[in-house]
């Protein structure tokens, strides 16, 4: 029996590179012994050595069976080749092979079926933009991609004529305000701005700007009124009207709803009677307090605009200082930002074994963040020292946490406008 790979000198003294792919995907699964026979065998196969089965059996105190079953399964799993060259069912050659090339081409020739993926999909992928897009996502919702997400953001965009920003701020909505960063879930969220005739992120930013205050009035009366739902379209419509037509600000509203404590059955067109008529005994007072209350909930919520400048700012800051003392945490960065694409490509690709080169590759991301954060503690920074930077970790510095409620830290804002 003959083993050949890569001569490398004295064994003895030297190391066994054993691929980590090996480690991860194969190892689990096997026989013990088994493996036991790879990684012994794997070590003569470096120096082109000779070897029997009865002779690895004997150093690994095993049965020469066992050798022999081990080689079979390895051979089912198609990381070795054997070779028997006339000499008999029992007495042939094994060859290792490159776990690495194995991946890859198989990654290689998944990616040659064209059937999955419409045409103008594939340029897509290989534009800038839209690979910035990918990475920005899943540093957003933490994860990386799933099943054929990649391909429904293409089409996304090709379909609704939208550009990359566009979608990425469906992302980021659906995470930091409704703490829903499912495909399907964007999707609708894309659905319904592309209703409304938002075509651009910036014309999004508007209109969540408009509409974020709204609903948080409309929250605030139904929690007033003992109400922990959604409001109705026409609650929403009758609440409009108070804002928008009476020119009442929320506090009076609230004010209204404590006219409720005394009635069994609080609802919004009793609140509705009672504004009506303070609407006509004293509209310029409520339309001066109103203006007021508007005019320092604008200045709160462009305040946050200008904490996350200031932060994303001091955030490039520092990623620029570590870059330059510490090269191989930007290689690093580049690399976890690649992975993310590759995933994308992968799920594209449609491949049989998908998943576990997917978590092949997850892997290897926990890696290179585990030397990330070993090399930024040695150099004397804190583990954390590139995280996103939030004066209120809370709510990500937007006003708004997770669940639609206002953040504490608006109130004090509030308070100190």
């Amino acid at each position: 029996m003959n083993f050949r790979r890569e001569k490398i000198g004295d064994y003895y003294l030297r190391d066994t590179h054993l691929e980590n792919i090996f480690i991860n995907e194969y190892m689990p699964n096997a026989d013990g012994v088994f493996v036991k026979v790879y990684i012994f065998a794997l070590m003569y196969a470096g120096h082109d050595a000779r070897m029997t089965n009865e002779t690895i059996a004997k150093h690994l105190g095993i049965n020469v069976l066992d050798v022999l079953k081990a080689w079979d399964y390895w051979e089912s799993q198609g990381i070795i080749k054997k070779s028997t060259g006339g000499k008999g069912k029992f007495e042939y050659d094994v060859e290792f092979l490159s776990l690495k090339e194995l991946v890859y081409s198989k990654v290689k020739k998944s990616s040659k079926s064209d059937s999955t993926v419409p045409a103008e999909h594939k340029d897509l992928m290989e534009n800038d933009d839209i690979k910035n897009m990918y990475s920005s996502i899943e540093q957003i919702t933490g994860r990386f991609f799933e099943g054929t997400e990649p391909q429904e953001i293409l089409s996304w965009i090709v379909d609704y004529h939208v550009d990359p920003d566009f979608v990425l701020k469906a992302y980021t909505y659906c995470v930091k305000k409704r703490n829903n960063a499912k495909a399907k879930y964007v999707a609708s969220v894309i659905k319904e701005w592309i209703g409304l005739g938002l075509k651009t992120a910036v014309q999004v930013e508007d209109y969540l700007e408009e509409t974020d205050n709204r609903h948080f009035m409309y929250r605030r009366v139904l929690k007033a009124l003992g109400f922990f739902r959604h409001p109705t379209e026409e609650e929403k419509r009758i609440m409009d009207t108070w804002f928008d037509e009476m020119a009442f600000n929320i506090d009076m509203v609230l004010e209204a709803c404590k006219k409720t404590s005394g009635i069994s059955n609080p609802n919004i067109n009793y609140i509705n009677s009672v504004l009506k008529g303070w609407k006509s005994g004293d509209r310029s007072k409520s339309q001066k307090a109103n203006s007021s209350r508007t005019g320092v909930i604008s200045t709160a919520i462009k305040s946050y605009d200008e904490i996350r400048a200031r932060n994303e700012q001091e955030s490039e800051r520092r990623h620029a200082e570590v870059y330059a003392k510490i090269p191989r945490i930007k290689q690093i960065d580049e690399e976890i930002r690649n992975t993310g694409l590759k995933i994308s490509k992968l799920m594209l690709s449609g491949a049989s074994n998908m998943e576990a080169e997917a978590s092949a590759i997850r892997r290897q991301v926990d890696s290179l963040n585990g030397e990330r954060a070993y090399l930024l503690t040695e150099s004397n920074y804190q583990a954390t020292y590139l995280d996103p930077i939030y004066d209120c970790p809370q709510c990500m510095d937007t006003g708004v946490l997770e669940n639609g409620e206002r953040c504490k830290c608006f109130a004090s804002k509030l308070k100190q406008e």
